[in-house]
């Protein structure tokens, strides 16, 4: 990279910079002449020079010069114009000059604003296509949090001064020497004393400032510094909580805001020390020019007009002058904080630009096998983990790779994945290095999964499919006013240096797949699902979504109808106890008396509990059916059974799942409000505390807590009481419940919610099993399978896929190898978050699918089970990070060694 930040500039923006040079000369013009027009205003109408006879006039505007051998040139005589007449034209003339400044002044600015924007953007650009060619070590050795604060925050000043870079010395030295100029037409004296004191400023107040460099630069470190650590707390927080270091995290947390605030108060005083010195000068000038300029003016030496004219342009010194001080240190921050960029991305050895060309075009098959030569590979200290190894994979040829963690295997995988480079030797195919090909033959052609997995931000289905964005593969036509944004769009990124490409084209490489298009590209999507076991779990997450009818009417309509299905299936099977319905005028047994009540699902959690507190309505409708009391009644019992029951149980025991109407923290807030309420009758309690133990009832469901507390009566009441709460429910509650109605779908409940229409027995132990396999069934014989599963690609996985379990994220990890057509396939221990038991049918079910599409690769699989070595035609056994064995299964079964390691 360039380590000059001014030679950066000037090689990415020289054109636009002479451009605005130009204008900043040009806007000299008007400037020079707003001095000089103050003069013209005191000395001529005001005080009357040249008009000195009642109704006299002179010319306004005229417009005349001097020309070799023509003599005077008059382009334009002027107006004839009286005194008052003058002193408003001229007035207007410098209201013309002031708003022509003003317009150059925006013009420059604006102009400035977009040059440095443009440059920022080519700068992040860089940083990060840089970021993207980074050696496997480098990105080892470097904290993800500190990179993404140089790219996002250091380089944010290089874009402001970017404008200023060439422009604001040549405006703010052009304004200030435009100034001084004046001041020494209209008195020599005036402008030595000007002259000086610009001097002294420029002198020492850069020189002051340069320790504020120092100071900067520590505290940009320390930031960063903070930045890596702050990202470390928040990614090892299972961690430091397991072993009750939080309070040293604090520690050191503390220590280091110390050390910034020393070095931000350090920056403060001298800062203003600069700032007070500065000032200082700067309004010492004045002081001269009133006393010096005012006994001149008294001598008779500079005329009244003069005095103002120098006093208004000196108003205008200082400003520029400062500027530009202040210039130079920004000029020297910023150069400072692009050193240490420059310093932290410049990196070798990249990867050549070249080797990431684009490449829209299908990669062709790799011919020969795929061969470690002579392999050397050491870890970041320098230890050699694999030594002089070789070891060749032959197209269509499958082999295990076993010697447990530590052995060599491991690292042997990574090489041929290129997560490593060698140390020495080579990885070839054929007799190319495959660091040589581009990775649009390499990326695509070989494919690498192992356990150690990251998921990015998004959807599930957009992880799954990553491996097949390698190129926009398609023009999106845009008409009207996305057309003409698509073409600002093209224009700036040419401009800003950055790739034109659409992210709104389609990039799915669906011949990669073996796809055709969109259109089966579901099927493949569901082959490998079903082959990494992710389906049911995919399944389960689209289940508990929501959706929104209106979108999706079609598919809600055939859930509602699915309702019917499932009800004569249950009836079919003499399961009809499964579920227990909701039906309009009967109670639910196996629903809360809160769904009961409402008979309904809330669609604003935290508005409804301000209802419960606040809301009349509430308490008049409990009133009216009987049961304020009866529920406060029922509350005490339920608080009494539960705080008797619970209260020395730990916090995380599985009882507390059960509990539906208190967490294991509100127990002990529960015991003492039982202290205070009991035997009080509910008259005389506050309204706070009946609403704290009204709100308990909400929760039961007799047959899942079984306090006994649940009789016909009240079901009867409550049932009596819903209709109220359906009909009578006031205008700005509305929206708040979404009733229960039998033949719509519930925008505010779960896809499986909807299924079912009523809550699961607890009669049947296993009932939740039985019913999500029917269910399945019945998504699969009415074809709404896919429909569903494709809402379960929607979900959100969340920042580094953290809403997903680590055995998921290790499923769809290599879903989204297998989906994939490559000429070789390597697995390292890619499933090592999941049992022995499912690590085996997996590896089983992903060689029958490799095989039965007659894709025929090679596989390359590092082992954590050797009893599967029987899967593949060779081993190579590694021990200490050499290969001390390599042979076919064939002859591996007949060795005493294979059986013994392979049970």
């Amino acid at each position: 990279m360039e380590t000059r930040l001014s030679r950066y500039i000037w090689t990415h923006t020289r054109k636009q910079q002479l451009w605005i040079l130009l204008v900043v000369a040009l806007s000299m013009v008007p400037y020079f002449l707003s001095f000089d027009l103050p003069k013209r205003i005191v000395n001529g109408p005001i005080q009357g020079q040249g008009f000195e006879e009642p109704g006299s006039t002179q010319r306004f505007m005229p417009i005349s010069f001097e020309l070799p051998f023509f003599g005077e040139v008059t382009l334009f005589s002027g107006i004839e114009l009286g005194r008052q007449e003058t002193l408003l034209a001229l007035s207007l003339v410098f209201l013309l000059l002031v708003i022509i400044n003003g317009l150059f002044k925006f013009y420059i600015n604006t102009y400035k604003g977009r040059l440095g924007e443009r440059l920022l953007r080519r700068i992040r650009f860089e940083l990060v296509d840089r970021v993207l060619r980074f050696p496997p070590k480098h990105l080892k050795r470097v904290k993800p949090a500190e990179i993404a604060t140089m790219i996002k925050d250091e380089v944010e000043p290089m874009g402001g001064f970017t404008g200023d870079a060439f422009v604001q010395p040549a405006l703010l030295g052009g304004q200030a020497l435009t100034a001084l100029v004046f001041i020494l037409i209209q008195s020599f004296w005036l402008g030595v004393i000007a002259a000086v004191i610009v001097a002294v400023q420029a002198l020492i107040i850069p020189r002051m400032r340069r320790r504020l460099l120092v100071l900067g630069r520590e505290r940009q470190l320390t930031a960063r510094e903070l930045s890596g650590r702050v990202s470390e707390i928040v990614d090892g927080i299972g961690t430091i909580r397991g072993h009750d270091t939080s309070n040293y995290e604090r520690a050191d947390i503390a220590a280091r805001l110390g050390r910034i605030f020393k070095i931000r108060y350090d920056i403060y005083q001298w800062k203003f020390l600069v700032k007070f010195l500065n000032n200082f000068l700067a309004q010492v000038t004045p002081f001269l020019f009133y006393s010096i300029g005012g006994y001149f003016a008294l001598q008779g030496r500079l005329d009244i007009g003069q005095l103002v004219a120098v006093i208004g342009a000196y108003k205008d010194l200082p400003g520029p002058l400062k500027e530009l001080i202040d210039w130079d240190q920004a000029r020297q921050d910023v150069q400072v904080k692009y050193a240490q960029v420059v310093e932290q991305f410049s990196v070798e050895p990249l990867i050549h630009p070249k080797v990431q060309e684009l490449s829209v075009g299908a990669a062709a098959p790799l011919s020969g096998a795929l061969a470690a030569v002579n392999l050397s590979v050491a870890d970041e200290g320098g230890a050699r983990i694999i030594e002089h190894v070789s070891l060749q994979v032959r197209p269509n040829e499958t082999v295990a790779i076993t010697g447990g963690t530590g052995g060599g295997g491991e690292a042997l995988a990574e090489a041929f994945g290129r997560l490593t480079w060698p140390e020495s030797g080579r990885i070839v195919v054929g007799d190319t290095d495959i660091h040589e090909l581009p990775e649009a033959i390499v990326g695509r052609r070989i494919s690498y999964a192992s356990s150690e997995v990251y998921t990015f931000q998004g959807s599930l289905g957009d992880n799954l499919l990553y491996g097949l964005k390698h190129a926009p593969l398609t023009d999106v036509a845009y008409d009207g006013d996305k057309a003409a944004h698509r073409r600002w769009e093209l224009l700036e990124a040419k401009l800003a240096g950055n790739p034109s490409l659409d992210l709104n084209s389609d990039w799915i490489d669906y011949a990669a797949a073996g796809a055709s298009g969109p259109d089966d590209l579901f099927a493949k999507i569901r082959a490998v699902l079903d082959v990494v076991l992710l389906t049911n779990d995919i399944l389960a997450l689209a289940v508990r979504s929501t959706i929104d009818p209106a979108v999706h009417a079609a598919f809600a309509s055939e859930i509602v109808d699915m309702r019917g299905a499932l009800r004569r299936r249950l009836e079919a099977e003499k399961l009809s106890d499964l579920v227990v319905f909701f039906e309009p005028g009967s109670y639910n047994i196996e629903a809360t008396i809160g769904e009961n009540l409402l008979f309904g699902t809330i669609t604003d959690r935290a508005r409804w509990e301000k209802v419960l507190e606040t809301h009349p309505f509430f308490k008049t409708v409990l009133k009216r059916a009987g049961l304020h009391e009866t529920f406060y009644e029922m509350g005490l019992e339920i608080a009494e059974n539960v705080v008797e029951l619970f209260r020395d149980l730990p916090p995380d025991h599985p009882f507390f799942q059960q509990l539906t109407f208190m967490s294991s923290e509100e127990i002990p807030v529960y015991e003492t409000l039982l202290q205070k309420l009991r035997g009080r009758p509910i008259d005389q309690v506050s309204e706070e505390d009946a609403i704290r133990i009204i709100r308990l009832c909400f929760g039961y469901i007799e047959p899942r807590h079984r306090f006994g507390l649940l009789t016909d009566e009240m079901m009867e009441k409550i049932v009596e009481a819903r209709r109220e709460f359906s009909d009578g429910l006031p205008d700005d509650l509305a929206g708040i419940i979404e009733h229960y109605q039998p033949n719509r779908y519930m925008a505010s409940a779960s896809i499986i919610d909807n299924v079912l229409f009523g809550r699961i027995g607890h009669k049947h132990t296993d009932g939740s099993d039985r019913i999500r396999a029917i269910v399945r069934d019945l998504f699969e014989s009415l074809g709404l399978y896919d429909k569903v599963l494709a809402f379960g690609l929607d979900f959100d996985v969340g920042a580094g896929g953290k809403r997903l379990t680590a055995s998921q994220r290790q499923k769809l990890n290599l879903a989204r190898t297998l989906i994939r057509l490559s000429d070789f396939y390597i697995f390292n221990q890619p499933l090592l978050a999941l049992d022995q038991r499912t690590q085996d049918q997996i590896t089983r079910n992903v060689f029958s699918f490799l095989r039965a599409e007659e894709r025929n690769p090679a596989i390359l699989w590092v082992l954590s089970n050797p009893a599967l070595s029987d899967l593949f035609d060779r081993v190579a056994h590694f021990e200490n990070g050499r290969l001390v064995e390599d042979k076919s299964v064939e002859t591996s079964r007949d060795d005493s060694d294979y059986k013994e390691l392979a049970s």
